[in-house]
């Protein structure tokens, strides 16, 4: 922070700290490869709490949501929580243990069901907000906004009294992802719509107003109901601060350099501070505000942002730790995280052959094809016990889930040959979803595997420049690979869709030679695609899903259809079938790659040449990627 102003009127630094989308991190474990892993947890990141406090007295911590899924040990939590009411939550059971002040919902905390989401937050000694997602009469589920009095000290030493509003808001495409859960149950609006009503009840009642926003920065137009509204409510009148979340990036910082309204720098949203911490206890979230007593009121003079790591990469790519854990954290999970333990470790089947997902960004992947072909067995005799639907074709979509990118050199599902168990079924499909079939025709297949392709990065045939294929923040689980399909993807046409799934180029064509049985895909024909309820319901912005085209709701988590196909199986041996390609492109295009450097010894797909082009920042091996 500056030093004080100079002048009578009475200052108080202020700081808030929070953390986002810790999705049921607490060791620093990874319980996919079973093995310690110094870049996530809470446990990490509460000894940079500690640290934060004692460089400032005057201090208030935040969760900005998604703490209840997203490793095995939240999935464990949620099936205890679930049998037995009393059962304690270990995320919420470490979390008491730091006294934070408020917290507000994420869209995955719906995952497990409205039950368990209840039965867990009401174990917390700490506030929940959310003013966007209501029962279906309008009326308030969670409170929608709390008022904080607490005593702090200001620069003189003398105490005062500050009144800070806390509201806190999810994404509303709750209410299509976990439609099985709320339907009828709950409904949301528009974030800066239930925003902007919650500030006009909270202003002139207190000092400060801070948003909670499990929602994160858009490069697209402002828009009724959008997923990341984060720049619209930081425009806000009366919002004093924001934490941000739902996209695992990290702002301040290079991820959102060049978004209009965002000073990447600084951490500056439209004029207002604002922190993105990362994701999985990554970071801690800190916003520094110079206060001054004004005609009576506390006004923010001074502000200053950044995200605290928790560790750093080393020049191989290891993470290194920048802190130790803490003590009461480990505590208070350690029965959790040795129950987890044991169940990962459960035996399923055997594989023939190792699975990895090094290079399922660039070419068609065994691990992707796996999970394809369970879903697929899985759904074939529930079709055939349909006569509208028995003549029909079943083809199958999934995507690479692990898969790099924003998650770093470590975030590949990568299993040995021989013995597999639950840990390893669980890193192939990390998600809690369920299985949905549903009914499109050709031309919208077409257009999903479209909306597919837009992951890649446009590559300028006639240059000769280094070009990646793929932006730095891609997000592996939109890329749907749809089996029983055959197609190639011509990277050097511009995208037909945008990241949100909009329209933004009619006339480009990147899916070419589409085929069914080796025949050109009849626009007319219907098929029947199994996929996830995320998908089917309109995550991601995909043709054709958008709840209306589901066929079939079946009851069974697409991971326990993996798991159940391997088990029924003496031995798994997954292989690609090749049934999609990168369409091919000059020799002097100079397309690169960024995967993990446990990939450098990996033969080259198919139709492809790879060739090291050495280390490349943030611990990955940059490829270039040449086409046969």
């Amino acid at each position: 922070m500056e030093p004080p102003l100079a002048g009578a009127e009475p200052r108080l630094r202020l700081r808030l700290i929070g953390l986002t989308d810790l999705h049921a991190n607490l060791y620093p474990y990874d319980y996919y490869r079973d093995r310690p892993d110094n870049s996530v947890g809470l446990a990490r990141a509460a000894s940079l709490i500690a640290e934060a406090r004692s460089e400032c007295s005057n201090c208030l911590l935040f969760d900005n949501g998604d703490i209840l899924q997203g490793t095995p040990l939240g999935d464990f939590a949620a099936a205890a929580i679930i049998r037995d009411a009393s059962a304690i939550h270990p995320v919420i059971a470490a979390m008491n243990r730091l006294d934070y002040a408020v917290a507000t919902l994420g869209n995955h905390e719906f995952n497990y069901g409205l039950e368990a989401l209840e039965r867990a937050y009401a174990q917390a000694r700490f506030p929940v907000v959310c003013c966007n997602v209501l029962r279906p009469d309008g009326s308030p589920w969670f409170a929608p906004s709390i008022v904080i009095e607490r005593d702090f000290v200001d620069e003189s030493g003398t105490t005062r009294r500050l009144k800070v509003g806390v509201i806190g808001v999810a994404p509303p495409q709750i209410a299509q992802w976990d439609e099985a859960h709320v339907r009828g149950r709950l409904r949301t609006i528009d974030i800066v719509e239930a925003a902007r009503a919650e500030v006009g009840g909270l202003e002139g009642r207190v000092d400060l107003i801070v948003t909670l926003c499990h929602s994160g920065i858009s490069r697209l137009a402002s828009a009724l109901g959008e997923e990341n509204a984060g720049q619209d409510l930081a425009r806000l009148h009366g919002v004093d601060a924001v934490f941000l979340g739902h996209q695992h990036l990290l702002f301040p910082g290079e991820d959102f350099v060049g978004v209009p309204g965002a000073d990447a720098e600084r951490g500056m949203l439209h004029g207002r501070p604002a922190v993105m911490a990362g994701f999985w206890g990554s970071h801690l979230g800190v916003i520094d505000l110079g206060l001054k007593l004004d005609a009576g009121r506390w006004r923010v003079q001074q502000a200053q942002v950044e995200a605290r790591p928790i560790a750093r990469r080393d020049a191989s790519g290891a993470a290194i730790a920048l802190v130790e854990s803490d003590a009461s954290v480990l505590d208070a999970a350690k029965a959790a995280h040795a129950a987890t333990l044991h169940y990962v470790r459960t035996p399923v089947g055997r594989l023939a052959t190792p699975l990895h997902t090094y290079l399922a960004m660039i070419a068609d992947d065994p691990t992707v094809e796996l999970v394809n072909e369970a879903q697929r067995a899985y759904a074939a005799p529930l079709v055939v016990a349909r006569a509208d639907l028995a003549s029909l074709p079943v083809l199958s979509a999934s995507a690479p889930f692990k898969c790099g990118g924003r998650g770093g050199p470590d975030f590949y599902t990568d299993i040995v040959e021989g013995p597999i168990a639950i840990k390893d079924v669980a890193d192939i499909y990390p998600y809690p979803n369920s299985v949905r079939v549903v009914k499109v025709d050709g031309a919208t297949l077409g257009e999903w595997l479209e909306r597919s392709a837009s992951i890649f990065r446009r590559i300028d045939a006639a240059s000769r420049d280094e070009q990646p294929l793929l932006g730095p923040a891609f997000a592996c689980y939109n890329f749907d690979v749809i089996d029983g399909v055959r197609y190639a993807i011509d990277v050097t046409e511009p995208a037909r869709y945008d990241e949100s799934g909009a329209l933004v180029a009619p006339q480009a064509r990147r899916i070419r030679d589409l085929t069914f049985n080796g025949a050109p895909i009849d626009p007319g024909r219907a098929f029947l695609v199994v996929t996830n309820n995320y998908r089917a319901s309109g995550g991601g912005g995909f043709p054709g899903c958008d709840g209306t085209s589901v066929a079939i709701e079946a009851p069974d988590a697409n991971r326990d259809v993996v798991l159940k196909y391997i088990e029924s199986a003496t031995e798994v041996a997954a292989k690609s079938d090749g049934n999609w390609r990168l369409a091919p492109w000059p020799s002097t295009v100079v397309a690169t790659y960024l995967t993990s450097p446990a990939a450098a010894a990996l033969p080259a797909p198919l139709g492809l040449r790879l060739t090291s082009m050495g280390a490349a920042p943030g611990g990955f091996l940059k490829l270039r990627v040449e086409t046969a």
